[in-house]
């Protein structure tokens, strides 16, 4: 693979250069302010998850010089444009949108044209379609310059009061049960803060087979509509928070997952020992199935993992 090294000092436009267009501005605490010329090229400018105030200065003066706002969807970025009283043309870019499309793109900024790509909220490449637009437009030489801001995963993992040290973002689940269990398996397996997005409907299925999976006792925090008016954080265990959506029902607005470790200290429960003779005691009462989900959600295991515990269990007792 050919290395793509970007070393080229960041310039502004000459004003002249755009001919008879008039200065870009835009409006913050009531005041109009000037936005001077961007250098030509893809910038990728984070927005707001929620609170129009969080967006900074220089993505306010970014997306008024730009030529174009290339937008996920133009309606939710024109409020944001017309809050700050920004005039900059719409483009609608989404997941949808083909290899045409980024090639008239392309084209645009090899012309000498400034860009600036946006998602509904946040930052941009995260959980949406801009990775291919960027892509493209390396590969055509065209200068990236990114504009950091807000991000909905930042914001949870620092008010979840877990792990910040180490964390490996997932992006959404599978939608359904059992794939979303296979890949709850997996990231079981990685040692360190886990991030997620859900659709608010799934949540409460989502936290079931999360705390079946990974073992109830593992913490975790549910945050919602982060930086808005009714921002919620909920934390506890996988399987109180479990519990409490079950009871209360899909949530409204915009969900954050953040799972941490399991590190209770090992104790008798968690040794081999003590799980197996867990396990012995529930299969006098239970399915091999049901001992293994209610072993594991005692013990903070996988369920994987003890249930198949409690299949080699059950094969010595009927030797």
């Amino acid at each position: 693979m050919t290395q793509k090294t970007d070393t080229r000092p960041r310039r502004r436009r000459d004003p002249a250069d755009a001919g008879t267009k008039p200065p870009a501005t835009f409006t913050a605490f009531g005041l109009a302010a000037e936005a001077e010329a961007i250098e030509p090229g893809l910038h990728v400018v984070a927005t707001p998850i929620g609170n129009l105030k969080d967006v900074s200065f220089r993505a306010l003066a970014t997306l008024a010089a730009a030529d174009a706002v290339l937008a996920e969807d133009t309606r939710v970025t024109r409020t944001l444009l017309m809050h700050y009283g920004i005039t900059t043309p719409l483009v609608a870019y989404h997941e949808h949108s083909n290899a045409a499309v980024r090639e008239r793109m392309v084209a645009r900024m090899l012309a000498g044209e400034a860009l600036a790509l946006v998602s509904d909220a946040g930052t941009p490449l995260v959980s949406d379609p801009g990775f291919k637009l960027v892509q493209a437009a390396i590969e055509a030489g065209v200068l990236i310059t990114p504009i950091p801001g807000p991000s909905a995963v930042m914001t949870a993992i620092v008010a979840a009061g877990l792990p910040t040290d180490r964390f490996f973002f997932e992006g959404f689940l599978p939608a359904k049960s059992g794939a979303r269990r296979n890949r709850l398996e997996t990231l079981g397996q990685i040692p360190c803060t886990l991030v997620l997005f859900e659709s608010p409907h799934r949540l409460p299925e989502m936290l079931v087979d999360a705390a079946e999976t990974l073992g109830g006792a593992r913490p975790a925090a549910v945050a919602r509509e982060l930086t808005k008016l009714y921002e919620t954080i909920r934390r506890g265990s996988l399987a109180e928070l479990a519990a409490t959506f079950a009871e209360e029902g899909p949530p409204k607005g915009e969900v954050v997952v953040i799972i941490g470790t399991h590190d209770v200290a090992p104790d008798a429960a968690a040794t081999d020992a003590g799980i197996d003779a867990a396990l012995a005691a529930a299969l006098a009462r239970h399915s091999i199935k049901d001992a293994a989900t209610l072993v594991a959600e005692e013990t903070g295991q996988p369920r994987r993992a003890v249930y198949a515990r409690a299949l080699a269990l059950a094969r010595r007792d009927d030797a």
